[in-house]
Order: C-alpha cells, then sequence, then structure tokens
C-alpha cells in the first residue's frame, strides 16, 4: 500500500487532475505546480518553480493571493474567486480553494486548488454588455429573439383543473408588481408562467432579464446581478449588472434555492430597498425590478435544509405557483401530444396523425419524471426518424415497451383518472388515519395539492 504513495508517483498522478494545484513554501515560494495549473496560468512550471509567488503573479499581492492569506491566517479559503493578469497580459479567473500545510502547528506552506472559469466570466460579461447595448440604445427585441418573454398564456397547453387555476392566479399576479415564486420539477414548464406574467404585465414593454443562480459561483454571480466598478478588484471594469439592466422590467431567478446564502442576503436588501451597490463600489443605485423566482425543490424544504434564507424565502413568496408534474396531470396528456405532435409535423415537415391507443396507454401509465419536457423530447425523437401515419409501440424507446400493457377500449379519459386518483387518495388518507401531511408524503405530493384534491373529491373524514 506504501508503494503506491511514493512522491514520484503522486506528483505523477496529480498531472491528471483537471484543476490546477499549486504548492507554496513558508517563504512564498512555488515548490510544486501541475500540468492543468501551468495550463490555466499559461506559464512554464520549471521557469515558475523556486520563485516567489507574486514574482510569478505580478498582479497579485499579499492581501489579493488566497494562497498567501492562508499562509498568513492559518485557515483554510474555500471556493473564493481570484482575478489575476498572467505574465502574457491574460486575465485569468479563477475559483481557489486554498489549504495551510501544518506540521505539529508549524505553518509549512500552502495548497491550492484552481478551477478555472475565465470563459464562463467572459461570456457572462458579453452577455450582460450585449444586452446593456440592446437596452441602452432603446431597442426592443422582438419576441422570437432569444432573451426575451417570448411565451404569452395561450402557449400553456391543458385543461387540467389544477393547471387552469394556477392560469387563472398567474393572470393575476401579471396585474401587479408583487414578486412571484414559482415551485416545479424541472420540465414542468416553469418558464411558460414566467415568460407570460411579464408579457401580461404594464412591464411587457420594458426588459425581460434571466438568470439561472446555479450556473455561476457565488463571486461571479454577485458581479452578474449588481455590475462592478473599475478598480473594485483586480481586472475589474465598470460594468452595469442585471438589476440596473432590468430596471423598469422584469428579472427571472431561476434555481434561486441554489444561490449561495452570503449572496442571499445581499439579495433580499436590494429587493426590500430598491437598491443595489455594484462590486467595489461606494455608490447607491436605485433600481425598478419586478422579481420573479424559481425552485426545482420545494421552497419550504430548501429552507429547511439551509439552502435558503428564511427571510428571503417570506420576501419572494408574496405569490405562489406550484406547478403540477405531468404524472399528477394526466388527463392533459392526450391533450399536449396532439399539440406536439402537430407543432413537431410543421417542423420536422412530417403528416404523423397521432399515436395508437396502445401507445397512450403506455403513455398514461409511465411516471414523466422529466415532465412536459420529457414528453416533446421523445415524440421529436421518434418523428425525426419516423415517417409514419401513426405511432406505434415498436417505434417507442425499450423502456416504454411493456409486455403488460394493453390495448385500451373506448372510455372517458378524464372519468377514469379521476376515479384512480380518487381511490389512491383514500387508501392514502386511511392509511395515515387521515393525516393530511403523512398522506401527502405518501402519494409524493404537496400538502397544498392534497387539500384541494380532499375538496374536490369530498374526502373529508
Amino acid at each position: 500500500m506504501k508503494d503506491l504513495f511514493f512522491k514520484e508517483n503522486i506528483l505523477e498522478i496529480l498531472d491528471y487532475i483537471e484543476e490546477g494545484i499549486h504548492i507554496i513554501d513558508d517563504k512564498g515560494r512555488i515548490v510544486y505546480h501541475n500540468l492543468f495549473g501551468q495550463k490555466i496560468d499559461g506559464i512554464d512550471r520549471e521557469k515558475a518553480i523556486g520563485r516567489h509567488l507574486l514574482e510569478v503573479y505580478p498582479s497579485l499581492t499579499y492581501e489579493t493571493s488566497t494562497l498567501l492569506t492562508v499562509m498568513k491566517t492559518g485557515k483554510p479559503i474555500l471556493k473564493k474567486e481570484q482575478t489575476f493578469i498572467n505574465y502574457k497580459g491574460e486575465k485569468i479567473t479563477t475559483i481557489n480553494s486554498s489549504i495551510p500545510i501544518k506540521n505539529n502547528g508549524k505553518i509549512l506552506g500552502a495548497l491550492e486548488i484552481s478551477k478555472d472559469i475565465t470563459q464562463v466570466r467572459e461570456m457572462s460579461e458579453k452577455i450582460v454588455d450585449l444586452q446593456s447595448q440592446l437596452y441602452n440604445n432603446n431597442i426592443r427585441p422582438t419576441k422570437q429573439e432569444e432573451g426575451t418573454a417570448k411565451y404569452t398564456f395561450i402557449d400553456i397547453i391543458g385543461e387540467n383543473e389544477q393547471m387552469l387555476e394556477l392560469k387563472k392566479i398567474a393572470l393575476k399576479a401579471a396585474k401587479t408588481d408583487a414578486p412571484v415564486l414559482i415551485y416545479g420539477e424541472t420540465g414542468t414548464g416553469k418558464e411558460l408562467f414566467v415568460h407570460s406574467i411579464h408579457n401580461s404585465s404594464h412591464r411587457k414593454d420594458n426588459p425581460f432579464i434571466t438568470q439561472n443562480c446555479a450556473t455561476l459561483p457565488a463571486n461571479l454571480l454577485e458581479s452578474i446581478l449588481f455590475g462592478t466598478v473599475k478598480g473594485g478588484f483586480t481586472g475589474a471594469e465598470d460594468r452595469k449588472g442585471l438589476f440596473q439592466l432590468a430596471h423598469g422590467g422584469t428579472l427571472f431567478l431561476d434555481e434561486i434555492n441554489s444561490m449561495p446564502l452570503e449572496l442571499q442576503s445581499k439579495l433580499l436588501r436590494a429587493i426590500q430597498d430598491g437598491t443595489i451597490r455594484a462590486v467595489g463600489g461606494t455608490k447607491t443605485i436605485n433600481v425598478d425590478v419586478r422579481i420573479i423566482s424559481a425552485t426545482n425543490i420545494p421552497p419550504e424544504e430548501a429552507v429547511k435544509k439551509g439552502l435558503m434564507r428564511k427571510d428571503l424565502y417570506y420576501r419572494l413568496n408574496v405569490i405562489n405557483l406550484n406547478i403540477p408534474p405531468l404524472r399528477e396531470r394526466k388527463d392533459d396528456i392526450p391533450i399536449l401530444t396532439d399539440y406536439f405532435i402537430k407543432k413537431l409535423n410543421k417542423k420536422l415537415n412530417r403528416s404523423v396523425k397521432g399515436v395508437s391507443k396502445e401507445v397512450m396507454n403506455i403513455f398514461l401509465k409511465h411516471p414523466w419524471e422529466g415532465n412536459v419536457r420529457e414528453l416533446e423530447n421523445l415524440l421529436e425523437g421518434i418523428i425525426s426518424i419516423q415517417d409514419v401515419e401513426f405511432i406505434e409501440k415498436k417505434h417507442l424507446p425499450a423502456k416504454f415497451k411493456h409486455k403488460e400493457d394493453k390495448i385500451l377500449e373506448p372510455f372517458s379519459l378524464k372519468e377514469t383518472l379521476e376515479e384512480i386518483e380518487k381511490d389512491f387518495i383514500s387508501k392514502a388518507l386511511e392509511k395515515t388515519d387521515y393525516n393530511i401531511s403523512k398522506a401527502a408524503e405518501k402519494l409524493n405530493i404537496p400538502r397544498q395539492t392534497l387539500q384541494y384534491k380532499i375538496s374536490k373529491y369530498d374526502l373529508k373524514k
């Protein structure tokens, strides 16, 4: 076992890791640089080893270098964004985790693991700059252009009672400026509601800006949201953030539950006060922005798990929309199937008339973990390669071909589904002695949904 951990073996292994590894001694001299670190920083590691860190990275200082900071404090720094200029004059942005190396309490050096996000930052900043040019020049994009609110309520397909009720609530929400918090599993169509609310509001002719909170590290997301001031940090330029770009319009923050907690407090202040402060700046900027946010896990669960601040949750959850998964609105599956087939026929120049009864029976039994998006993608895959009049069982992927499926006789789809649903709910209530919370958990549906169903089917004890 010990033979596996000879120094030569370890160093060779580190060269295959696709993250930069840097080690300095107690004097701040570079003693190790793996190949990926060499690639990130654009340096020749043979020339760097033995030289002081600041000699090789002159744009850094004792205060801005995460490696030198942990040497001084003896405390690790995790996932900290750092921007520096390499010796070629290139601006590099990394996310660093720096750890002091100790022996018997004495600091011998420090180790740093770096993840290169230079391209991520550049792309994010370019998008912000393009949006800024677009709106600062008072050029309003057409509905077909990417990055704008494309959908209206007519684009939300379905006759399910819960969906119809949600559309009514969302339409009323559009007439206000109150924050809206939307929960729905991936693929349920949260963005359709967000776009529709904006396009039915008095802000419809103003900017509609979206940002996924799960795709960027905290420091970068903060600068993207609130903007930066030149000199605020190494490589910083004067740049407006999304709050300023969305002034007068709507800012949609998707997967808000993935936003780092330290940034959530700054977001809360911005929403409450209607003011922001750019990263590195001292000036307070007034903004008029309508916030719509979304989560892909129940927001109450996000709060309970410490993923979302409770005060932010209460501030965002003024109007709440809970989009049901497709498995809870199976009466819409035939409608959605027909809609997607017509849409795909036009897109792919096909003439598919529909699906067989056997296939529809399979669709009604399928759990649809990817929800509406899974159904659309499935149909697109089939129609793309099958030039047929009707989609049969043989055209489905293997996971859909269940031997027990039987062709359905003519029946009332809505009534049959309601009977099945009513029976499931009744059994769950009986097994939990009519404890609504426990029954909802057993049925894997939100408590509010179960209460609605109990009232609908008159299942009160």
